[in-house]
């Protein structure tokens, strides 16, 4: 797994004003409205920037199993890179808003398919506005190419394996998702309300500082710090996004065995056999 790579807003203007050869994308997206990032991006993006969008081309489409943002097929995910002028010796830089979860999904996809030259630019448009840095609203053209992945998606668990890790106590989970939501409080999404049982709470935008860039190494290490990290860890969201900032942070602070669930809580509950727990654990 590569390393979590992350880079300033300075460094890629200064990139940028030197012409370097690197791909920007921009994954902005509203759970809650899905025009949001496509539309925002056309109103203004960093420099060069193509877009790519959570459900159109980060995710397959919804079965009744796999959850509410399931993983594209590599064929096809290797396919929109291809078409987007993107191959594996690329340098790639991703963004989102900053303190939200769709640049890490997209980080975390390209590593596992063993692409080691991809960055996420801390802090997001966010940083980049704030640093008083242009945005243009010119929509780039890239030259076609294929994509050869190195390999499939590495470091995820599926829903039988993570039954048996649970059972056998070979692994430690982690739900993502806020407190309230973990608890059963409440649940905006989904039919049933809760988590699955055994898994240890760690709400995804407690990585980031209050200005949106991901907290040092330190202050993760310290956050983690009830996490072994001689035993592997599964880390769940409600359907494999906001996960992936969990990873992230987790990579920073030191922790190697990490997966993903993909599915998550999304994908657990479309089981009517699977029980859910409302308990701190």
């Amino acid at each position: 797994m590569t390393l979590a790579n992350l880079i300033h807003v300075q460094h890629l203007k200064e990139k940028l004003d030197k012409k370097e050869r690197l791909t920007v994308i921009d994954v902005r997206f509203d759970l809650t409205d899905e025009t949001y990032g496509y539309k925002v991006y056309q109103e203004g993006h960093i420099p060069t920037a193509i877009y790519l969008d959570l459900n159109k081309d980060l995710s397959r489409p919804v079965s009744k199993h796999g959850g509410k943002h399931p993983l594209p097929d590599l064929a096809s995910f290797v396919d929109i890179l291809g078409k987007h002028g993107i191959n594996h010796h690329t340098k790639i830089v991703v963004y989102d808003d900053g303190r939200d979860m769709t640049a890490a999904r997209l980080w975390w996809m390209l590593q596992a398919i063993g692409h080691r030259k991809v960055s996420i630019l801390d802090g997001g448009l966010t940083a980049w506005k704030e640093a008083g840095l242009s945005l243009e609203t010119r929509l780039p053209k890239q030259k076609p190419t294929v994509y050869k992945a190195k390999q499939t998606y590495r470091h995820t668990i599926n829903i039988e394996e993570l039954k048996e890790k649970l059972k056998n106590k070979a692994a430690i989970l982690v739900d993502s998702r806020s407190k309230a939501r973990y608890l059963g409080k409440i649940e905006p999404l989904y039919h049933k309300a809760g988590h699955i049982p055994g898994a240890k709470n760690y709400f995804w935008k407690d990585v980031f500082t209050d200005y949106g860039q991901y907290k040092s190494k330190a202050m993760l290490k310290q956050h983690f710090k009830q996490l072994p990290k001689d035993t592997p860890i599964i880390v769940s969201c409600g359907s494999g996004v906001s996960a992936c900032p969990n990873i992230f942070a987790l990579k920073k602070a030191g922790y190697d065995q990490i997966y993903l669930y993909p599915g998550g809580y999304s994908d657990w509950i479309s089981y009517e056999d699977h029980r859910v727990e409302t308990k701190e654990e």
